[in-house]
């Protein structure tokens, strides 16, 4: 069986796990939960988070605002669990293609290929458009810990997922130089830089290289290894 169709199997039982403290209600156990995370991703792609209100989902889904809150508290929470969501789809694509390498700069390479591909959308969750998910991600999610909340928000375990993708590329970092001394900084600096470097290609294309052939994800491989080449070479 190649890693396709392996990937495809196991895809079939997986269940991202999300926090629970984020919702009053599992969107995932219900058809009309997963209708409100299926039309919340096309209408925030569709108007931004700012514009975007349960009434206006309501009217969008044929459901009551009533309904709505009572699978999570506010707009914000919903914002949060969207984000939680993309980053454990793709923390889980992360170590199944990775899993495998042994080769640690191969390794790092195929990591920093995954967070920053173009995304296509995933048949095996019917109700999530994962590109459209992945625009929100690039274009809202900073809004979802930019909150005077962020840090009770955070000990109650809301960013659990994306920390563990940061400590995944920390680890990778370290596997490949263990003499860097900042591997944390340089793994947050890397999926926070992917969205940077996607939003300015979109919105600001004048104040980034990544365009005509140049990735985000060339980028970063080119800054990585020449950060951790460099580190080498001065030891």
């Amino acid at each position: 069986m190649n890693s396709d169709r392996l990937m495809d199997k196991l895809l079939q039982t997986l269940k991202i796990a999300i926090n629970d403290k984020i919702y009053l209600k599992d969107p995932e156990s219900s058809d009309l939960g997963r209708r409100i995370i299926e039309h919340s991703i096309l209408l925030i792609d569709d108007i931004g988070f700012e514009s975007f209100t349960f009434k206006k989902l309501g009217l969008v889904i044929g459901s009551n605002e009533s309904s709505i809150y009572r699978y999570f508290e506010n707009k914000h929470k919903l914002l949060i669990y969207l984000t939680s969501w993309y980053w454990g789809w793709l923390e889980y694509q992360l170590v199944f293609s990775t899993n495998s390498i042994g080769d640690s700069r191969l390794k790092l390479e195929k990591a920093i290929e995954i967070v920053s591909s173009t995304i296509h959308e995933d048949s095996t969750f019917a109700h999530i458009n994962e590109p459209k998910l992945s625009n929100i991600v690039v274009n809202e999610s900073s809004k979802s810990f930019l909150t005077k909340e962020v840090d009770e928000e955070n000990r109650e375990g809301y960013f659990i997922i994306y920390k563990r993708m940061v400590n995944r590329f920390e680890e990778m970092i370290k596997e490949y130089d263990p003499t860097y001394e900042y591997a944390g900084s340089l793994a947050s600096t890397i999926l926070e830089g992917v969205l940077h470097q996607l939003f300015l290609q979109k919105h600001f294309p004048t104040l980034t290289s990544c365009h005509q052939g140049k990735t985000a994800g060339s980028y970063f491989k080119d800054l990585v290894f020449k950060t951790l080449n460099q580190n080498n070479s001065n030891g």
